[in-house]
């Protein structure tokens, strides 16, 4: 199989633990572009917090693209284009608000380059160090939402998450795409939007099929995508529920897992 387009969760895939990307890992997939295969950055980051490696990849030079917010925007690098956004009205952020009150878990949003959020507490603090936003700290989280988001995050610790996600998913089946990026971060997007949805529609628009397109993460928001690609990658830090959904399991995003999939199957 000859396959164009290879779309990358971040962290803990794409990037080391110190959210770096081996020297080897960018040369595979700077040869790839050079040969004509698209890459595809898929994260739950916001865009901001995105840029700087499709930068360092010059996805601008090769008209690849970035799937921000679990699929809930698609960017074309090189014009900086939305090509697809998805956002939720104020009264489903209120929903998921009032929501996370009653499971005793913390929540935020982002809103302008801010990261938005009634409490301060370590989770959110972790998203600003992974994304660069800042955090602002408000009284009334609702006062706050100025403009539709294009999620929201419930945060907590990991076992109490795994409990409110498996409740949540359920209760909410009807009204949103509920998922873990993270054992810590849960996330709330608009129903239906994941990032195997967002990447069908990415490569409708590229004239790409399916059997096509490589997927590689490590987590449950990577689930979809990872079942969706002609092959479906997972890294070998993931979980084994999400190495078990897989086509093909690689080495870790410590050992160069990514590099391993792009030389073997596309260089």
């Amino acid at each position: 199989m000859s396959y164009k387009m290879i779309v990358l969760d971040l962290d803990d895939t794409l990037l080391r633990d110190d959210h770096s990307i081996s020297d080897r890992t960018k040369q595979a997939l700077m040869k790839a572009q050079e040969q004509g295969v698209k890459v595809v950055l898929a994260s739950g980051r916001p865009t901001f917090g995105m840029n700087a490696v499709a930068d360092e990849l010059a996805l601008a030079d090769h008209g690849s693209f970035i799937l921000s917010f679990n699929g809930g925007k698609i960017i074309n690098f090189q014009s900086k284009e939305e090509i697809f956004s998805s956002t939720l009205a104020a009264k489903a952020v209120e929903r998921i608000y009032e929501l996370s009150r009653r499971e005793g878990v913390y929540v935020h949003t982002y809103i302008g380059d801010d990261i938005i959020t009634e409490n301060e507490n370590p989770f959110t603090t972790i998203e600003s160090e992974i994304t660069g936003l800042p955090i602002k700290v408000v009284t009334k989280f609702m006062d706050h939402i100025i403009e539709q988001p294009v999620k929201v995050l419930m945060v907590g610790e990991p076992d109490k998450m795994k409990l409110v996600e498996t409740k949540l998913q359920k209760e909410l089946a009807e009204e949103f795409s509920v998922m873990r990026s993270k054992p810590f971060f849960l996330e709330f997007t608009e129903k239906g939007v994941t990032k195997g949805t967002s990447l069908d529609h990415l490569i409708q628009l590229c004239g790409i099929k399916q059997e096509e397109v490589i997927a590689i993460g490590d987590s449950y928001n990577d689930q979809e995508m990872i079942e969706f690609a002609g092959l479906g990658v997972a890294m070998g830090n993931a979980p084994e529920d999400i190495k078990k959904i897989a086509d093909i399991v690689t080495d870790s995003n410590m050992n160069d897992g990514v590099a391993k999939i792009v030389e073997k199957y596309i260089l």
